[in-house]
């Protein structure tokens, strides 16, 4: 992009300050494989001089992707992967910034591939609008649908449909017509404010910047006067105020300020405003923004504010308008997407992240999936990738949220897995449960401490993990005898034992097996602040469930013991005749067979049995629990 020579120093300023107060749009391509997405965006920036003259220059040389020097493909622009350009596909999301006289414009570019489904996710949860792209020559294929069900789903409310290609099939006025009664017929479903059809043809800038004379039949805007000039939200709309809290600002003994940007709404000096979790009041004594001292600030803004009072507040918490406080709950409904190749597993230890805060989460009932094709409700235990669901989630304490209808920046969230840091999904809050507020803990005269005093012991949890067949209950018995000779108050939870009542209405899926040690665990905790010693023999086969065990236990009270027997020993051993019908593939989801066993990586103790006698092993365990009490 170039200006003029003549243009002078105080028209340029003029020119920049008049940019800097034009509103910003921010808006996705999506659709389909292959329906020009890039090289619309491409065209657009292009036709519009957005591009620089040596980008340009380069792309006409082949310098950029090999263009040939007569046709430029424009997709090139967008395309900045080595595999996108080989492939001729976008992968990742390509983020461009533009302006023009009258708008601010912020694009991205989203995969059209279903695999990278969560790259779509991750541009459309900033629109405001999606530019669906349709094949004239294909029509509207099931990631079109896809694709509009999420942008629905995401809070995007105004749609552009791209008809494109719409020189392949001669301009035909039919063509066009019959595409745009099929989407309109199943988007009436998505509750999107708006949808505008453009034929266009992206190759060739028809109807992208300006009108197309090969169209005379279509009356409408162009691409780019529709995105110049659509409003969005009303104007009196207006957001509550929420400040997620960042940054503690703490220089000296004099100063206490908290920094941040505001997620919604707007705030002045005087203004009142509440923490939202603890429910302590103040008012805003002063806003200090990177420029300095200022009287108001509003969404989108970096700021820091100073309050008029000392009040607790630290980094996670919520600073909000008194008169329109948000959620504060540890359950709620919300629409999970998926993002990892390992599927979602209800009763799973998750990390839970919103937009300053971070619990430990678990998704406790997998109410249904949504087929994204059909928008039919479909029964499920887990979700695979790029699959939707309406989860409830039980986070480890309260957070602070609204919901996603009502505010999408403080009513969305992103799942991460503890192991990896990994980001599996994505979220967006529908409401609180009732029962999170129905709900809450007992105080109770007598406690662990007393109860555990009574039975003159501290309680534990040993909990043996190991292949079938390794010998974890003949050892756990051999074990819970032993401390029974010694006066110790115990129980044995053995995995076949609870199966027989607890965990009868289980089977042996991975979503079974993760809701199967999550009750187990529960019930040792309850066994545990009792006072007792809870000895627990379980295969546990997934390392996540060993961890949230781990966690519901008081620091040092869980003891992981590897009981470490090799799968030809086990199968050798074969007690119950398992492994030899696992081996005949006549039982699905068998441990070391058909289904992963996940080794712990720093167990308490590791017990080799071959050649040990489970007496011996028992004994092994009893001086560990002895030596690590005393140490306490």
């Amino acid at each position: 992009m170039s200006y003029p020579f003549s243009i002078s120093p105080h028209d340029m300023k003029e020119h920049l300050v008049q940019e800097d107060k034009a509103p910003v749009l921010r808006f996705i391509t999506c659709g389909s494989v292959d329906d020009g997405k890039s090289t619309l965006i491409g065209r657009l920036l292009c036709d519009a001089e957005l591009v620089f003259e040596d980008q340009l220059a380069d792309l006409r040389r082949g310098g950029i992707g090999g263009g040939n020097g007569e046709e430029i493909d424009f997709s090139l622009l967008l395309d900045g992967l080595e595999a996108e350009r080989e492939q001729g596909i976008t992968i990742d999301v390509a983020y461009r910034y533009f302006s023009t006289s009258k708008r601010k414009f912020i694009v991205a570019d989203t995969p059209g591939h279903h695999e990278y489904t969560r790259n779509m996710v991750t541009g459309a949860s900033t629109a405001d609008l999606a530019v669906i792209l349709i094949d004239s020559c294909q029509g509207i294929l099931q990631q079109t649908r896809r694709h509009s069900y999420l942008a629905s789903l995401l809070g995007i409310r105004h749609v552009v449909l791209a008809v494109n290609k719409i020189d392949l099939v001669d301009f035909s006025e039919p063509v066009f017509d019959a595409i745009v009664a099929e989407y309109e017929s199943f988007s009436a479903k998505l509750r999107f404010a708006s949808v505008t059809a453009i034929p266009m043809s992206a190759r060739f800038g028809d109807n992208v910047v300006s009108k197309s004379g090969q169209l005379p039949w279509y009356q409408g805007p162009a691409l780019l006067e529709y995105l110049e000039t659509i409003e969005l939200d009303a104007p009196d709309k207006q957001s509550p105020f929420r400040f997620p809290v960042q940054l503690v600002m703490r220089p000296n003994s004099d100063f206490r300020g908290y920094a941040g940007r505001i997620a919604s709404g707007k705030i002045a000096v005087g203004d009142p405003v509440i923490v939202a979790k603890s429910g302590l009041r103040s008012s805003v004594r002063a806003i200090i923004a990177p420029d300095g001292n200022q009287i108001s600030a509003a969404e989108g803004e970096p700021v820091t504010l100073v309050l008029a009072d000392e009040v607790d507040v630290s980094r996670g918490d919520m600073l909000v308008d008194p008169a329109s406080r948000p959620f504060v709950s540890d359950q709620f409904q919300a629409h999970l997407i998926w993002f990892d190749a390992n599927p979602m597993l209800p009763g799973r230890s998750y990390l839970l992240r919103t937009e300053t805060d971070t619990a430990s989460a678990t998704v406790t009932a997998l109410k249904h999936q949504l087929n994204v094709d059909n928008f039919v409700r479909e029964p499920a235990k887990l979700l695979q990738m790029n699959e939707v669901g309406v989860c409830n989630i039980m986070t480890q304490r309260p957070i602070v949220f609204d919901a996603y209808e009502e505010n999408r920046s403080t009513g969305n969230f992103i799942i991460v897995d503890r192991v990896s840091s990994a980001t599996v999904g994505a979220g967006m809050i529908d409401f609180p449960l009732r029962r999170a507020d129905n709900v809450h803990w007992q105080a109770l005269d007598v406690d662990k401490a007393a109860r555990s005093a009574l039975k003159n012991q501290k309680p534990a949890v040993l909990w043996l993990t190991g292949l079938s067949g390794s010998g974890k209950s003949t050892i756990a018995n051999a074990l819970e005898a032993l401390l029974h000779t010694y006066g110790k108050h115990t129980y044995l939870l053995d995995g076949d034992n609870v199966r027989h009542g607890l965990n009868r209405d289980l089977g042996f899926t991975a979503a079974d097996r993760v809701e199967n040690i999550r009750r187990v665990a529960e019930v040792a905790r309850l066994m545990a602040d009792a006072g007792l010693i809870v000895i627990c023999s379980f295969i546990s086969p997934f390392r996540d469930e060993r961890r949230m065990a781990r966690e519901l236990m008081d620091e040092g009270e869980f003891i992981e013991i590897f009981v470490d027997t090799p799968l030809e020993e086990c199968a050798r051993r074969d007690p119950k005749g398992l492994y030899k019908k696992a081996f005949a593939g006549n039982i699905a989801n068998f441990t070391g067979v058909s289904s992963p066993y996940e080794a712990p990586d720093n167990p308490e103790l590791h017990l080799k049995t071959v050649g040990q006698e489970p007496a011996t092993l028992a004994l092994q365990i009893e001086e560990f629990l002895r030596s690590r009490m005393e140490e306490k």
